[in-house]
């Protein structure tokens, strides 16, 4: 089969003002203040990069009876309405809209109905469906997030696999951050969008882009994987393993980037709101939303959300990716600081230190005095091995003993980096200054 081709990504003024966390599930007895995260996860290298298989450190494949509700270990299942968008359903309780099929999928049920008599924000509910979320019961910091998803469809139908920031519960919402790693209006049989919301980029001015099945392909029609693989400052969206997106700090303009840190999970199907419009004569009720599985991996030896800040060192100058450029090889070099992403280290739990979703290596693995250091895809490699001394302030690659070194030690910009055994001179000296 021939792999779908991508829309454009953009910056989009047609979204919609965001949903929030429905009042109504404070009722649940559940907190969205202190998750507490059973896992912490970084994004995998892609396939040939020699790192090790990712390990899952949630999976949900909804295994159980027909009829039997979500796993209560792992899933709360909101209940309300949300006058926030405008929806014109009420998520239900237990088992009533979202339960396992007994074939090893959670199906998610929108139905025109109100058997419970339930009171919305607009009168009388016209609707009724269901919201998941692993608040308190699960959250990750990096990774890759994946859904295996068969799609509602119909004017006014919008699913969503999403997450919302572990922190939504002191900062409120845009401060906490929220990833929606799939959307769909169901209008769009073919197009499902993925988009980043934050302080000074939410609703309208989220932070989006878009993918597209080839003409005459629905969505609704078979099972699709959405993911995300998620490191420290980049996201990158995919639909069947197709990438169409990524983002990095770059693309905020200044504001804050807010991802670094833990997220939970949300599964949900809308009916109606401000951006999908409300159902017409045309939807089809009951819609059904099928979820195979949901998994979050990671490659082992895992890094929390570590430090992050700029790294000072000879003549007060910064620690910087040449031309700001992602690309594997890029040079490591020394040049005024100016503030960019190209500047902004993460020191990793796990003894990384990442730039623009890559990693600090030292060419070809090589131990040598003079081995050059770069930018290149994380690994799992002693190349990609260093331990910071915030007290020496020596930056030393582990396997081969030595440091982090400016060249000649010349002072000038774009003098490149390199491995030298550790002598205690400026040229090796290095603060990070968060």
């Amino acid at each position: 089969m021939s792999m779908p081709a991508p829309s454009s990504c953009s910056f989009s003024s047609s979204r919609r003002a965001r949903r929030g966390v429905l009042l109504a599930a404070l009722a649940l007895g559940f907190s969205l203040c202190a998750p507490q995260p059973l896992a912490t996860a970084t994004a995998p290298p892609p396939p040939g990069a020699g790192a090790a298989a990712a390990v899952p450190v949630f999976e949900e494949t909804f295994d159980g009876p027909a009829g039997a509700a979500p796993d209560a270990r792992r899933w709360n299942t909101e209940v309300g309405d949300n006058v926030n968008n405008r929806e014109r359903q009420y998520y239900t309780p237990g088992n009533a809209n979202a339960a396992l099929d007994g074939q090893g999928h959670l199906v998610i049920t929108a139905r025109r109905e109100n058997p419970g008599n339930y009171s919305c924000w607009y009168g009388r509910c016209e609707y009724t469906s269901a919201r998941l979320n692993t608040a308190g019961k699960f959250n990750a910091a990096y990774g890759r997030v994946e859904a295996r998803v068969k799609m509602s469809r119909g004017q006014g139908v919008w699913p969503a696999f999403w997450m919302l920031g572990q922190d939504f519960g002191q900062v409120g919402w845009p401060a906490s951050g929220e990833i929606d790693i799939m959307e769909n209006v169901g209008h769009e049989l073919g197009r499902v969008h993925g988009t980043l919301h934050g302080p000074g980029y939410s609703g309208g001015e989220g932070i989006t882009g878009s993918y597209n099945l080839p003409p005459g392909q629905v969505f609704a029609d078979a099972f699709h994987t959405f993911a995300i693989d998620w490191a420290p400052d980049v996201i990158t969206w995919s639909v069947d393993g197709q990438v169409y997106q990524r983002r990095t700090p770059a693309d905020l303009g200044g504001r804050a980037w807010v991802f670094n840190k833990p997220f939970f999970l949300l599964l949900n199907l809308a009916i109606g709101g401000n951006w999908p419009g409300d159902p017409d004569g045309s939807t089809v009720f009951p819609q059904r939303l099928v979820i195979d599985h949901v998994r979050v991996t990671a490659s082992p030896g895992t890094p929390g959300p570590g430090r992050t800040g700029v790294l000072t060192g000879l003549a007060g100058k910064c620690l910087d990716i040449a031309g700001a450029n992602p690309a594997d090889r890029t040079p490591v070099q020394l040049y005024t600081c100016n503030g960019t992403v190209a500047q902004r280290w993460t020191l990793g739990d796990d003894g990384t230190v990442r730039a623009l979703g890559k990693c600090l290596d030292a060419q070809g693995g090589q131990t040598a005095d003079g081995t050059r250091v770069q930018l290149y895809t994380c690994n799992g490699t002693g190349a990609q091995r260093w331990a910071y001394n915030s007290a020496a302030r020596d930056l030393v690659n582990v396997p081969a003993n030595k440091c982090l070194d400016v060249l000649g030690q010349n002072p000038a910009d774009a003098t490149p980096t390199q491995l030298w055994t550790c002598s205690g001179n400026p040229n090796q000296k290095w603060n990070l200054v968060v």
